[in-house]
């Protein structure tokens, strides 16, 4: 080891001697003290008697870099506490008092985080000693100004006696302090003194300093010191804040005005904070004083229109008009706690005039506010939401995104709020239908898809997913869908295309009318699947993974299953190779022995993909994938203890969409026979589906979407259909079971399978078409089948379904000879 006291290096090379002169302290320390290395106890003296006096002579940027490493090193445990106070402590309390102020104030940071490690022991003869001299008069303003902050830090680490005895006549002796720094510095650092010594204390001593320094001759000591007031409210009686505070915030509040508009910034940044700690002793003449004052604080600057340009405007002008946009700013931000202070219910009354004054502010910063706390003031409204109906509108259809994209985050809430009217309002008051709210979210979208703020249209696409809920699905499909799949093919933004295409699934599972649904999943395989552009089909692979995630295991492998292994054949390398990263999740579809024959068709795939493939690359991913298929263990028909979850969840998620079409063709009967329709029963079935009891947090709850199963033609499942709807949560579940036992005796008699691969490899065992028959055909009325001709993989390929429907006869039962 060589240590050079002309610079900071480390040489254990001659390469590494060549680069010292690139060593900052950080990296030189860490390399002597950490990571294992250990250095004798003269090494460690030789070490910073060297970097004393390099720091010594250091120019700004290595002060700077020394201290964050410091930092660091505390932070990491490099070294001991009793070794880091010994050594390191010294070079920090050396070079506080640095004749550069953004140095020092680099030192102090470090050494504020350090006491908080220290023993008392060590604090109190490394630190609070050296204060009593440090804290004099006879000092440099900057050491006065490091004492206050100091002293600020260590009251947490004594106890009370101490405080009173060694700290706090140190306080009050910088509390008049001849100059107005000190004394401001000082003054904020009371609040950290008064949790330190208790209530007793802070009365008979911070109270007195407070309520003097309240009326100093300084603005920024007065200003500290009503800041310091309204944090300390709650430590504060009832008596103290009516006697001796509350005189104190009027008198503030009103020579606020007359003074600087830096007090008024601070004012309306405290006085939410304010009323709601002195709400229980205002009088009614006082409370009507502070909701006036808060008024005219939220219209401040807006009077002063003079129709100049920016250029003509006199620079003392715009500096006080950026003032008064950081207080209307601020009014915004404590719009929530003024509409606490009023009470909710005299919203319309008091404080609705303002908030539209806020909402339409001319400033982007002050809409941008009111767009983050528009959430809040929903909540709160409860079921008098319906009130800033157009405020919502007016936001989202604001010129700019930066209040878009403040809205949006909150968004589903909000459109949730606003579409029942509140969690406990009545059904009289609620909101019957939101008119604007279609143009308006579609306007912000196309807003959001023509900037180049792509964030911004990803989480508006993700909020979107919220839709179903606010909504009606024919609303959805003819203004939003056809939107969503033009974003997935011509958007050039991989996670905004992601965005559609997931919210685009949950749109699918919420739609409420087969043919439609039909129609969505036709132009997903025609114009994704089977596109021209390989960059579809990879937007294809990718609506599939959200499909398996979102649909019933039934679903995808009745419309999906067929389309997405056909890529196994795609000329495209990329979307062979995004093929085989997906295969696993297509195989966790499947249930055996029912989907036997999907299985086969699956690894006859794989295997072309194995023989016949040529990109080394996605050779190379087919082998990978080919050994993770072996692993997989494969899904029973019946319940198993492994799989019991998930069968549970896609067993839900099959009950969902079993429930959509129910409710669909209960309608139409209804229709047919002339009878109107019982909204109550279709409300009571949609919440149902959109609140699942069986799924976790991770599934989005309430997607439902179009059944895998072929209905069935029995007479007595039709009779008892429009029973089920009636109690649907018991009768869906029986009738599901019933099933699931039939499924459960067929797997025993083909109890041939020991895993998913060698059954698939055992094609030649003889079995029947029964054993392909979907689980849920005895539950669906025959007049579910889609019409439309789809590249379907019905579960079952001997299903007894009407010929109309299936546009051909049942075909004989196949059996597979020995």
């Amino acid at each position: 080891m060589h240590l050079s006291h002309r610079g900071i290096y480390f040489s254990v090379s001659s390469k590494a001697h060549a680069d010292a002169h690139l060593f900052t302290p950080r990296v030189w320390i860490s390399l002597c003290l950490s990571r294992g290395v250990t250095v004798a106890e003269n090494t460690y003296r030789k070490l910073f008697l060297i970097l004393q006096e390099v720091l010594h002579v250091a120019g700004v940027e290595m002060q700077l870099t020394a201290a964050v490493s410091f930092l660091t090193i505390l932070q990491e445990e490099s070294v001991s506490i009793h070794t880091y106070a010994h050594s390191f402590l010294q070079i920090i309390l050396l070079h506080l008092e640095h004749r550069d102020a953004g140095v020092s104030n680099a030192w102090l940071e470090t050494l504020l985080s350090v006491i908080e490690v220290l023993p008392k022991e060590t604090l109190r003869h490394e630190i609070l000693n050296p204060l009593v001299s440090k804290a004099q008069l006879s000092q440099t303003v900057q050491s006065r100004l490091v004492s206050c902050k100091i002293l600020g830090k260590l009251t947490n680490k004594f106890d009370a006696h101490t405080i009173k005895r060694e700290i706090l006549p140190l306080v009050k002796s910088l509390c008049q302090d001849v100059e107005y720094e000190v004394r401001s510095c000082m003054c904020r650092q009371l609040e950290n003194i008064a949790q330190g010594i208790g209530t007793d204390l802070t009365k008979s001593v911070v109270l007195p300093e407070l309520i003097e320094l309240s009326r100093d001759e300084g603005c920024s000591v007065r200003l500290a010191a009503f800041e310091t007031l309204v944090n300390l409210l709650d430590v504060f009686d009832t008596d103290d804040r009516s006697q001796t505070i509350l005189p104190l915030v009027k008198s503030f509040c009103e020579k606020s005005f007359k003074a600087d508009e830096s007090i008024l910034i601070s004012l309306s940044f405290h006085l939410g904070k304010l009323c709601h700690g002195l709400y229980g002793i205002f009088t009614p003449d006082q409370h009507l004083r502070f909701l006036e004052f808060y008024k005219k604080l939220c219209t401040l600057g807006l009077q002063q229109e003079n129709g100049l340009n920016e250029n003509q405007i006199p620079p003392q002008i715009l500096e006080q008009e950026k003032k008064y946009i950081s207080v209307r700013k601020n009014c915004a931000y404590n719009l929530p706690a003024m509409i606490v202070f009023v009470d909710p219910k005299n919203f319309q009354l008091e404080l609705y005039s303002t908030f539209f004054c806020l909402c339409h502010d001319p400033e982007v910063p002050v809409r941008y506010t009111i767009a983050i706390c528009f959430y809040e003031v929903s909540k709160l409204l409860n079921s008098g939401v319906y009130l800033i109906h157009k405020e919502l509108i007016t936001l989202l259809q604001d010129e700019s995104l930066e209040v878009l994209d403040a809205l949006i985050d909150h968004l589903p809430e909000i459109l949730e709020l606003m579409s029942t009217g509140g969690e406990s309002s009545i059904q009289e008051n609620k909101l019957p239908s939101l008119p604007d709210l279609i143009p308006a979210l579609t306007a912000a979208e196309q807003r959001a898809a023509a900037s180049l703020k792509w964030r911004t249209h990803e989480k508006l696409l993700q909020k979107y997913a919220c839709l179903p809920h606010i909504i009606s699905s024919d609303q959805i499909y003819y203004r939003f869908l056809q939107r969503m799949f033009t974003i997935m093919m011509t958007n050039k933004v991989l996670p905004v295309q992601k965005a559609a295409s997931r919210t685009l699934c949950i749109f699918l599972r919420y739609n409420r009318k087969q043919e439609q649904r039909l129609e969505v999943i036709q132009k997903l395989i025609e114009q994704l699947g089977q596109g021209k552009s390989y960059w579809n089909r990879l937007r294809f692979l990718d609506t599939c993974e959200f499909i398996i995630e979102l649909f019933s295991k039934s679903f995808f492998c009745k419309y999906f299953f067929l389309p997405v292994i056909e890529l196994t054949h795609d000329p495209v390398a990329n979307v062979r190779m995004k093929l085989c990263y997906l295969l696993p999740k297509v195989k966790s579809t499947l249930k055996i022995p029912e989907d036997k024959h999907l299985l086969q068709q699956l690894e006859m795939c794989v295997r072309k993909l194995l023989c016949q493939e040529k990109d080394k690359d996605v050779l190379a991913i087919v082998k990978r994938t080919v050994l993770e298929l072996d692993r997989m263990e494969m899904s029973m028909d019946a319940f198993q203890n492994k799989f019991y979850e998930k069968d549970l969840l896609d067993q839900e998620k099959e009950r969902e969409e079993l429930l959509l079409l129910e409710m669909e063709q209960l309608e139409k009967e209804k229709q047919q026979d002339g009878r109107p329709v019982n909204e109550k029963t279709f409300e009571k079935k949609r919440r149902d589906i959109k609140t699942p009891t069986a799924l976790p947090k991770s599934i989005p709850t309430a997607v439902p979407g179009p059944s895998s199963s072929t209905p069935s033609a029995s007479k007595e499942i039709k009779k008892s259909k429009l029973i089920r709807s009636q109690s649907i949560n018991n009768q869906a579940f029986h009738a599901k079971y019933g099933n699931l036992d039939k499924c459960a005796s067929k797997t025993s008699t083909a109890a041939y399978t020991s895993s998913a691969s060698a059954l698939a490899k055992t094609s030649m065992i003889s079995l029947t078409d029964d054993s392909f028959r979907t689980r849920n055909a005895s539950s669906l009325p025959p007049s579910f089948s889609p019409n439309t001709p789809l590249p379907s993989t019905s579960r079952g390929t001997g299903n007894s379904v009407d010929p109309k429907s299936s546009g051909g006869k049942d075909p004989p039962p196949r059996k597979a000879t020995l």
